[in-house]
């Protein structure tokens, strides 16, 4: 804690930005916890890392950083460069301006990474936290990791024998090598299928194919945000999502109410539109209307498939109910969707968390983290 800090009060860093295709998103988040943040507990410090790495000490106003059909907010680049910690024995934030000498902006207690995406979510901002001793909000290396690549994430729930739709993998190596080849595996899943880049989120890149002659253009587009490509077999069902929050100490993970999200005109699926810039052409619906036995059983798996990657902190778990009564997981989400009208905290706040709380749930578990191996 720096010496000039009241003690009574948390420093935490928000970082967002990054490099990601998710940059917009992940600014939008952090206006949005910004906005929320009790200035009386938290001393904030907000970090953001331009589209180019950069890391930069952003201005504490959330207005720039929201997203709508007319703003896609990035962070500035051209701000003064924030220098993070590299060893454990100092959780020192260096600020540097051209022509000026460094100053400090003491140390912090907790990071909140705000990131969605590669270069962020994946593991690689966690482990370079990892590496200085400082906590932070989420999972660790490893869960974000294989979390964020779609391919290793069904094969985790396989092995813990939660039930994954029908996919195929074509990886950078298979696409060079023979793209006829890599594309022959998607006829068995039947058409429609999705086509999405492995280790992206906010549906960048995702493409529903109606049938063979648009499959190449689509992983080709896919390609453009990951060389590896998950092809998904279409799943008729309602979309049901859950979420997730560590216990504290050796308690077990918590479970939210389910939500519903139904996409009701102008899209063919939830893409990047219809999440972010045209909130009326969907609707969610929390909590879903789902008999009581299938909102248990999706709780029952969220919570396994939370333990099953090793998550902490947060995470949304996402399913897919079908008609015949069948329940197929689809994806977890280690740092979902975070303005107050995104799906995972809208569940808690109909679970009896309301927003500002949930961070401040977050922030705490964070702090009560052990740093290093757990």
């Amino acid at each position: 804690m720096s010496a000039t800090q009241p003690p009574d009060r948390i420093r935490v860093a928000l970082v967002f930005g990054g490099r990601s295709s998710e940059h917009a998103v992940s600014c939008a988040t952090a206006a949005s916890v910004l906005e929320a943040l009790d200035r009386s507990r938290y001393d904030v410090v907000p970090v953001g890392i331009a589209r180019d790495g950069h890391w930069v000490l952003a201005a504490d106003d959330p207005e720039p950083l929201r997203l709508s059909a007319g703003h896609i907010p990035q962070v500035d680049g051209s701000a003064a460069s924030v220098l993070v910690p590299t060893t454990s024995h100092d959780r020192t934030l260096i600020v540097h301006e051209p022509g000026q000498a460094p100053r400090t902006l003491g140390e912090v207690d907790v990071v909140f990474p705000l990131l969605h995406g590669p270069f962020g979510e994946d593991g690689t901002i966690q482990g370079q936290l990892d590496l200085a001793d400082v906590r932070y909000v989420g999972s660790g290396v490893l869960a974000s990791a294989v979390m964020m690549d779609k391919h290793l994430m069904k094969v985790v729930f396989a092995a813990a024998g939660l039930p994954v739709g029908p996919y195929v993998v074509i990886t950078d190596r298979d696409w060079r090598r023979d793209p006829e080849a890599a594309m022959a595996g998607v006829d068995d899943l039947g058409w429609p299928v999705f086509v999405k880049p492995a280790r992206a989120g906010s549906s960048m890149g995702v493409a529903k194919v109606d049938g063979p002659e648009d499959l190449r253009a689509a992983i080709e587009a896919a390609r453009e945000h990951d060389p590896k490509v998950v092809i998904e077999a279409a799943i008729v069902g309602r979309e049901i999502e859950c979420g997730v929050l560590e216990g504290h100490g050796t308690d077990g993970p918590r479970t939210s109410v389910v939500g519903e999200c139904a996409v009701v005109a102008n899209h063919a699926f939830y893409d990047f539109e219809a999440k972010y810039l045209s909130p009326d052409d969907v609707r969610l619906e929390c909590p879903a209307d789902v008999p009581t036995a299938v909102s248990d059983e999706i709780r029952e798996m969220a919570a396994q498939a939370f333990e099953a990657a090793g998550c902490e902190g947060l995470a949304r778990v996402d399913f897919f109910y079908c008609a015949d009564g069948r329940i197929l997981i689809n994806e977890l989400n280690t740092m979902p969707g975070f303005t107050p009208l995104s799906m995972y905290p809208r569940m808690w706040a109909a679970t009896g968390m309301p927003y500002a709380d949930l961070i401040d749930e977050l922030i705490s578990l964070a702090l009560e983290r052990r740093v290093g191996l757990r």
